[in-house]
This record gives C-alpha cells, sequence and structure tokens, in this order.
C-alpha cells in the first residue's frame, strides 16, 4: 500500500473524528470528501469503511464519559439505603435486589434502559429502509439539500428557544416519552447530510432539554447505535479482510479516536457559552457549495 493511501486514511479518519460529535454529518462529509480522497479499494469495502470507522469514535466516547455510563460497582460502594421502594423479602425478586443494590448504580441502569428506548426506531424503521437508502441518497445533491434544511432549521430552533428556559437538565428527568421521540428524531438521520447527532441534538431541544444535556444524551445514544449499525455493515461485507484492509480499517478508527476526543471536548467547551447557529450556517454554506460542484461537474451524481 503506498504512502499516498495511507494519507488518505488519515484525512478520511479525521474527517470522521470532528464530523461524528459536531452537528454537520459525518456520513455526509465522508461520501464528499471521498469523492476527491477516493480509497484505492472496492466500493464495498469503502461504504463499509465509512460506518466502521466510527467505532474509533464510539471508543472516545466510552473513555471520556466511562463514569457515568459503566452501571457497576463493587459491594464497598453498596447505598445505605435500597434502590427499591418496596424491598422483597424472599424469592427472585429479593435475589435481585439485592444483587443491584450490591454491584449496580441502578440510576444508570434506567439511563440504559431509556437509551435502549431511544433506539427502538433506528431498528425498527431505520434498519429495513438501510439499503434502498444506500442506493438512493448517498449522492451530492440530497446530502447537499439535508444540509441546507437542517441549517436553516438549527438557525430557526435556536432564535425559537432563546425564549424559553429547559425543562430538562439532567438525564434522571428525561422521561420514557422523551427518550422515544428522541430515538423517532434519530431515524431522521439515515439519510446522509442530516447528522445523527445534529438530529437527536434538534430533538432533544425540542423537547425541553439544555444544550449541553441533549449533546452529552446524543453521545450516550451513539454508543449502542453505531455499534448496531457496525456490526451489520461488518456482516454484510463479510468478515474476511486482506491485510491491507485490516490495516486500513485499524488506522482509520484510531485517528477518528484521538481526533474525536478533541472535538468532543471542544463541543462541550464551546456550547456552554455559544449556540448551535454557528453549525446551521456552516450547513447552508457547504450545501450551497456541494450544489455548485456539482452542477459544475466536480462532483458525481
Amino acid at each position: 500500500m503506498e504512502i499516498f493511501e495511507w494519507f488518505k486514511v488519515v484525512i478520511l479518519g479525521i474527517v470522521e473524528g470532528i464530523t461524528e460529535w459536531l452537528p454537520i454529518s459525518s456520513t455526509g462529509h465522508l461520501v464528499l470528501v471521498g469523492e476527491v480522497v477516493k480509497l484505492d479499494a472496492s466500493q464495498s469495502f469503502i461504504e463499509m469503511f465509512n460506518v466502521v470507522i466510527q467505532l474509533g469514535a464510539i471508543l472516545a466516547v466510552v473513555v471520556l464519559y466511562f463514569k457515568k455510563l459503566w452501571p457497576f460497582h463493587t459491594r464497598s460502594h453498596e447505598p445505605a439505603r435500597s434502590w427499591f421502594a418496596n424491598p422483597a423479602e424472599s424469592g427472585a425478586a429479593a435475589a435481585f435486589q439485592r444483587f443491584a443494590n450490591r454491584h449496580l448504580y441502578m440510576d444508570k441502569i434506567v439511563m440504559w434502559l431509556k437509551i435502549a428506548v431511544s433506539c427502538l426506531p433506528a431498528i425498527i424503521i431505520g434498519l429495513p429502509l438501510d439499503d434502498w437508502v444506500e442506493e438512493h441518497m448517498h449522492r451530492p445533491v440530497p446530502i447537499a439539500a439535508m444540509l441546507i434544511i437542517y441549517g436553516v432549521l438549527f438557525i430557526i430552533i435556536e432564535n425559537y428557544n432563546r425564549r424559553r428556559s429547559p425543562r430538562i437538565t439532567r438525564i434522571s428527568q428525561i422521561s420514557w416519552a422523551d427518550a422515544l421521540l428522541i430515538g423517532i428524531f434519530q431515524v431522521l438521520a439515515i439519510i446522509p447530510g442530516t447528522s445523527r447527532s445534529g438530529a437527536t441534538i434538534v430533538g432533544g431541544i425540542l423537547i425541553g432539554m439544555s444544550r449541553t444535556l441533549a449533546a452529552e444524551y446524543t453521545f450516550y445514544l451513539a454508543v449502542p447505535t453505531m455499534l448496531g449499525a457496525s456490526a451489520m455493515k461488518l456482516v454484510k461485507f463479510g468478515l474476511h479482510f486482506t491485510s491491507v484492509e485490516a490495516a486500513t480499517l485499524i488506522l482509520g478508527m484510531a485517528v477518528a479516536f484521538l481526533v474525536s476526543i478533541l472535538a468532543i471536548k471542544f463541543l462541550m467547551s464551546y456550547i456552554k457559552r455559544h449556540d448551535f447557529k454557528v453549525f446551521g450556517w456552516y450547513r447552508i454554506v457547504l450545501g450551497a457549495l456541494v450544489l455548485v460542484l456539482f452542477a459544475a461537474g466536480f462532483l458525481r451524481g
């Protein structure tokens, strides 16, 4: 494999690490950048690579938020009072409650159950449409349209959001209905150019989440969502890689991991002082540029 090919993989890893967490569409950017920085590989490998490279980005979330995500503890952290309002005295229920008190943070277990609820719409609606979307929507014009539409939405929603205070500022305040609504918004991101983080952040803000919590919940939701999407792509591609293909994936994920650490820290620091309108304007400008390049023949349809 030539040095220039390794350089391409690094570029794609950087693009993934930055755009996965900023609400500007990682898949859209990878598809567009891939038109210029095209890997010397089969189309099926490139399509799989664009999804599985996200595993590096997931690892960044796990590393940065491990204490908030890991639901297990040792007996030394057993709470003074039971997690359960009505402790059972005997039987399987009592055994489970003892185990939970000794080894589980039940508030985190509940959080993961709500995240599972948020994943349901993607499983029920998104999975059956995946092949159709890949065939028809991974193209410059649909990507540009989604970039512009969601850019406009970010600006409108942020202007609207200035006049109200968030009703949800902690994970524990997210209801089961809220979790399901966020999952429905996430389904919209099946179209490249939408942005999974952008769709869920928009949804979170609309239902009353604080900007910071909407971003943080989006990070958590990404873990099972992207693990599932990556597993599906790997199975579809087949678990048989050449040494070059394996090295390409590993390098791409490693770069995406390192860049994601920086991108996540930047985003969380940025939104404490600013809103998302700058990302909206970026999306509009990029979408317009894509349309111009497509009309000029620089991008393939």
